[in-house]
């Protein structure tokens, strides 16, 4: 609720009013009075000196000043008098001399309250002024002096300090694009902060003095202007000054920890937040804050806890300086080590594994391992059963995941620990792909450093010079050296020009198979590795070149193919397999189909087999939707559409669903959108054997084969790869059938717990959305339609996995579309 400034001081005025004696008084009585009924500009200018020689007096500042100023103000009094250069000149001096407490509040208060004039352009210039002579220095310090810190009303100290956070918005809020610069928070803020710094500079040289000040303004005035979200501002001017100053000057360190001593509660967080974002090292950050953190219980719970465990948006720098700050000193290493503990209990727990988000749970692996970085060996010792149990619970559950990774983060973490712990013979070891992620995390091992990075270093540049010169010169003669001793060893044999052996290719022992039985015995029976790896090589070929010959034994084919392990280290070993598949399954679909999705729901297979039939099942489909661009007669080869590759991420396939997304959101730049152009393709007749033989028995567990329980990894592939067949079967008859099945089966597994499975849901969904009719989407949705739209917006609000709340969003779009266009809504084109 805004509060009235100018209430308030008359308030206090008329509390002090009381008080005023003499005949001072008297007489700025009368000045008063001058102004208020006067029309003789003479008059007025008399008047309006006295004033000002009565500015240093408090007989007139307190009760009077007020009163003036509002008068001087006001509407109909500037407007007889604005002409005259000699009163302007008096008015601003008026102000700019007065007490800058009362001058800001009434500045303010008339700005905020007078529609645009002359009257508002002049209280806007003189502000301007008022800024730019430094008055903000004038009030700050008022307040510090023991006197002027004791002498108001909590009421008006509180209003002081609100429109000293808030100038910009207050200016802004009516000024709108007529606010000068001075007033927008890039130049303001600065400014305070310069202001705050030379109230700083005074309180120092008054204590060397022997003389009491108080920060409580000042910190109240930092506290809320952190609070307003400007603390990057502010500090972005006050923490470099800061650090630089308390490296050299104790009395500095002793200033500043009071100054944040004296910040509310309420305000603590924002404040100690801001200032560990803008200084460069946990040494500067000691010297800032002293031993905040252990007296203030408010600092303690923000920097042991919400910093490093509730919130995960912050840099790594921010953990190297929070971290670095408590093991700087004996007394803040006991929070350290109640922070790892704290940690390792968040680290090693399953469900925060589960219900956290991938980018959240980095954070909190970083913050285990600059803890362990900062441990000595004798509190290592003290914390090993921690850091034990901690190793062990927490890599087990991330090897767990179907994520990979969080798969490689438990990894990395684990082979940390595990070389911290120095446990002889007994050291985890990985085998793991190190990625950028991953050398980050490695690397916050290293012995840290808690000095300032800013610290002087000497410049070395002239060193390296001299260094790379006596380098040059030394490999000059060593070259020439060299070249003295060839030149002695030549002989006559060097004049021979060398044979080209580059294109020269190793002679193969067993020679390629010609005939698809040739091949399909190689692979059945042979012992020999070369005669293997070129039936391999050679299988897709044959299989699409000799179609009649592929078809009688596409079965047998197919089993083999999906037992053949790589016995001999074959190089490309799964893509050439995989590649064979696809060929078999394009070449004669529906046996070979119905072979597959039988084969996935059988014993004694393996999860790799399993996901192997899900790949191929979604590259033939692929393969299949490619528009017939000719009508073949007889048999003819069947030529692979696109290269493919192994892959075990579905990211290419939402790839594919992202494109129709886009194509199907409406953007005012582009026009309507375009539906999808029904075209003739090998999949949309045979689309029902690929989905439905995979919902057939999803429910029935087997003692190899747990789809609902443990071996989530395979159900969250299989939701994708159904999302996928449904997405290639637009315009499919049997897409209504398929949308149908899906959605109940995507409707029992929907609060899944693994986030993998969940991606899988929603991508379903997604695919639903897009491929079936609005007409028979609505009709099938029915009343579940409210709470399938509830159930996606909560999703999309508050699922912790960032590409579960994505898809939901889409998901979200897609149905109201759809809803659009079944009611005949139009479009609002905003």
């Amino acid at each position: 609720m805004r509060f009235c400034c100018s209430a308030a001081l008359i308030r206090y005025s008329k509390h002090r009013f009381c008080d005023v004696m003499g005949s001072a008084g008297t007489e700025v009585g009368s000045c008063l009075r001058t102004l208020s009924t006067s029309r003789d500009s003479a008059e007025i200018v008399h008047a309006l000196r006295t004033l000002v020689l009565y500015l240093e007096d408090d007989v007139f500042t307190r009760p009077h000043y007020t009163h003036a100023v509002q008068m001087l103000l006001s509407a109909h009094w500037f407007s007889r008098w604005c002409e005259d250069e000699e009163i302007k000149k008096l008015w601003d001096e008026l102000f700019l001399k007065g007490p800058p407490d009362q001058t800001l509040l009434l500045l303010l208060d008339t700005i905020s309250s007078t529609e645009e004039s002359v009257g508002l352009e002049r209280c806007v210039s003189v502000l301007e002024k008022f800024l730019s002579a430094g008055r903000l220095q004038v009030l700050l310090w008022s307040r510090c002096e023991v006197d002027g810190a004791c002498s108001d009303s909590p009421q008006l100290r509180e209003t002081v300090i609100g429109h000293l956070a808030a100038l910009p918005s207050i200016t802004c809020n009516h000024l709108h694009a007529n606010t000068p610069d001075a007033f927008l928070p890039q130049q303001y803020y600065p400014l305070l902060a310069a202001s705050i710094l030379d109230t700083l500079e005074k309180t120092c040289h008054a204590l060397r003095a022997g003389q009491d000040c108080s920060l409580g303004f000042v910190a109240q005035v930092l506290g809320k202007v952190c609070i307003q979200g400007y603390s990057s501002q502010i500090f972005e001017t006050l923490a470099p000054r800061l650090s630089s100053l308390t490296r050299v000057d104790p009395l500095w360190q002793r200033v500043t920890q009071r100054l944040l001593e004296k910040v509310p509660e309420r305000c603590t967080e924002c404040v100690i937040t801001g200032l560990i974002r803008s200084l460069s090292g946990a040494a500067a950050v000691s010297r800032l804050m002293g031993n905040l953190v252990v007296t203030n219980k408010k600092a303690q719970f923000v920097l042991t806890h919400k910093l490093l465990l509730q919130q995960y948006q912050h840099p790594t720098l921010l953990l190297k300086s929070v971290l670095g700050y408590l093991a700087l000193d004996s007394e803040r290493r006991t929070l350290l080590k109640q922070v790892l503990r704290s940690v390792c209990q968040v680290w090693c727990n399953s469900s925060a594994v589960k219900h956290t988000s991938v980018e959240q749970q980095l954070y909190v692996s970083k913050v285990l391992l600059l803890c362990v970085a900062l441990l000595h060996h004798s509190e290592i010792q003290e914390l090993r059963h921690e850091m034990l149990q901690c190793m062990l619970g927490g890599v087990q559950c991330r090897l767990d995941s179907n994520i990979e990774r969080i798969r490689r983060m438990g990894m990395v973490v684990g082979e940390c620990l595990s070389q911290k712990l120095d446990t002889p013979g007994s050291q985890l070891k990985f085998q793991y792909e190190l990625d950028v992620e991953s050398r980050e995390m490695k690397s916050l091992m290293e012995s840290p450093s808690v000095e300032d990075d800013e610290q002087y270093q000497p410049d070395t540049s002239t060193s390296l010079q001299a260094e790379s010169k006596a380098e040059g010169s030394a490999g000059q003669s060593a070259e020439s050296e060299a070249g003295r001793g060839s030149d002695s060893e030549l002989d006559s044999d060097d004049d021979l020009t060398p044979y080209d052996m580059s294109a020269d290719q190793e002679k193969k022992k067993s020679a390629p198979p010609r005939y698809v039985r040739d091949c399909l015995e190689a692979l059945m029976s042979s012992d020999d590795a070369e005669r293997v790896e070129l039936s391999l090589q050679v299988a897709e070929a044959l299989l699409r070149k000799n179609v009649k010959a592929t078809q009688e034994v596409s079965v047998q084919f197919s089993k083999v193919l999906l037992h053949l392990g790589d016995r001999y280290s074959t190089p490309h070993f799964h893509t050439l397999r995989q590649n064979a598949m696809v060929a078999l399954t394009v070449t004669d679909v529906k046996p070979v189909v119905d072979y597959w999705t039988t084969e996935f729901y059988s014993l004694n297979y393996n999860l790799r087999q399993r996901l192997d039939i899900l790949e191929v099942l979604a590259l033939s489909a692929q393969e299949l939707s490619e528009p017939i661009t000719n009508k073949p007669t007889g048999a003819q080869p069947i030529s692979a559409v696109t290269h493919r590759e192994q892959c075990d991420d579905i990211t290419h396939w939402r790839q594919i669903v992202e494109k129709r997304i886009q194509s199907k959101t409406r953007r005012i730049s582009k026009g309507g959108t375009q539906s999808v152009k029904a075209v003739p393709n090998r999949y949309a007749p045979v689309a029902g054997f690929f989905f439905f033989p995979l919902l057939r028995s999803y429910d029935r567990p087997q003692v190899t084969f747990d789809l609902l329980g443990s071996d989530h990894l395979v159900l969250g592939r299989l939701l994708h790869t159904l999302g996928l067949l449904m997405h290639l079967a637009v315009n499919a008859p049997v897409v209504s059938q398929m949308g149908r099945a899906l959605l109940d089966f995507v409707w029992a597994v929907r609060f899944h717990t693994d986030q993998m499975v969940r991606r899988g849901v929603m991508f379903a969904v997604c695919s639903v959305f897009l491929s079936m009719p609005a007409e028979n989407l609505l009709t099938e949705l029915g009343d579940d339609l409210m709470e399938t739209r509830a159930w996606l917006a909560d999703v999309a609000e508050n699922d912790c996995d960032a590409d579960c709340r994505s898809l939901a969003v889409q998901s979200l779009m897609l149905l109201d579309r759809n809803l659009k266009t079944q009611l005949k809504i139009p479009d609002m084109e905003t």
